[in-house]
């Protein structure tokens, strides 16, 4: 595989570094980033022209998301990244024409209603029913750990439509409106305090038979195509080297609390540790390039998104459970002036617990892997 980033990605890489130093500040005054992303053309890059894109090579959209993830900026919506690709497979024209121009202007914002209480990673036993009846179809049931739908105007939802049907079989992909009559929203509070989960429920919800993408009862394959769009994002392995690199930073500055002198990085357990997790961050942003490389040959990844999304959250974890034993007992601190880092680390072990369960858990993409790529068994 020959890989290698062109002097026009590079200098954009400079252009999207500078942007981010100039803009980012300015959202702790009520500015919105991403509307001036999208002002710009850079939340949907790479989407065709025809569909309000900039036709750019999936390198440069590489480029663009690997500088948001490391500067911690919000350069990405799921509109951007999942629903409108995913239309663009297989939406129908006059849904393309309806949600399309807004997502490229950031106008309208979406949650995913995959999950159910008892149908997580075996997500093709979901329950939520929907039934035809006239020009609608009538949902109930029940989602839960919806990211946003406290805020969303819209959901992509997967609802069972014939019970009968082997349980792939038997799924619809549909879009719903968030305001319809009989939709409600109940937060969920995570271990770090936060709410951005919640339970969604069903109740006798009409929606319209035209929002129905792709096939009905072939819902299941066309949420294989989202997932794989989920899956593939170099932020999941990005996402936590800015943290990292502080975490060097501190161990090269801080003195050793035992008798020994010199400081916590010249400790060789605590140096060791430190290397591997950077090792293993070089071999996760090769992971992502190798997804992108794929996509910009016409390629479509699906076990080696699964690689990467697997190997980045494991490795997100790894680096808060190292980086919470190199800062020792005062790394547990939230806050205050003893607390190492402005206390980001406790919260980076909190919510480093969810991402290898969020977008497919890591066994069931171990499962992928295995079955797709390495053409195993199934078991």
């Amino acid at each position: 595989m020959e890989f290698r980033f062109s002097a026009e990605d590079e200098a954009f890489r400079q252009e999207v570094r500078a942007f981010i130093r100039a803009e980012l500040p300015k959202v702790r005054e009520g500015e919105s980033f991403t509307k001036k992303l999208a002002a710009k053309g850079w939340l949907t890059m790479s989407w065709p022209k025809e569909y309000g894109g900039q036709g750019a090579p999936h390198l440069r959209q590489l480029v663009y998301n690997e500088e948001m993830a490391y500067h911690r900026a919000p350069g990405q919506t799921m509109g951007a990244d999942r629903v409108g690709p995913t239309l663009i497979l297989f939406g129908t024209e006059e849904q393309k024409a309806q949600f399309l121009p807004a997502i490229v202007r950031d106008d309208i914002t979406w949650c995913q209603g995959f999950s159910e209480p008892g149908s997580g990673s075996d997500l093709a036993s979901l329950q939520t029913r929907a039934v035809r009846d006239g020009d609608c179809w009538v949902i109930n049931g029940q989602k839960i750990w919806t990211s946003n739908a406290q805020r969303a105007d819209y959901m992509i939802l997967l609802a069972r439509t014939d019970p009968d049907a082997p349980k792939h079989r038997g799924i619809t992909y549909f879009l719903v409106d968030m305001k319809l009559p009989g939709i409600t929203v109940r937060p969920l509070v995570q271990m770090t305090g936060q709410a951005g989960f919640n339970e969604v429920f069903f109740d006798d919800v009409r929606v319209p038979a035209n929002m129905v993408v792709g096939e009905v009862n072939r819902g299941w394959y066309v949420s294989t195509a989202t997932l794989d769009f989920e899956r593939s994002g170099i932020g999941r392995v990005i996402g936590g080297l800015r943290t990292f690199e502080e975490v060097v930073a501190y161990a090269k500055a801080t003195p050793a609390r035992d008798s020994g002198g010199g400081t916590l990085f010249d400790r060789a357990p605590v140096r060791l540790a430190l290397a591997d997790v950077a090792l293993s961050f070089e071999v996760g942003r090769l992971m992502s390039y190798r997804v992108a490389w794929m996509q910009s040959r016409g390629l479509v990844p699906n076990y080696e998104a699964s690689m990467a999304k697997t190997f980045g959250t494991e490795l997100h974890q790894r680096m808060a459970r190292v980086a919470y034993t190199t800062l020792g007992l005062r790394g547990q601190l939230l806050g205050g002036e003893w607390a190492p880092l402005e206390g980001q680390i406790p919260m980076t072990v909190l919510q480093a617990v969810s991402l290898t369960i969020a977008a497919g858990t890591s066994e069931i993409n171990r499962n992928i892997i295995a079955t797709r790529g390495l053409g195993l068994p199934r078991g």
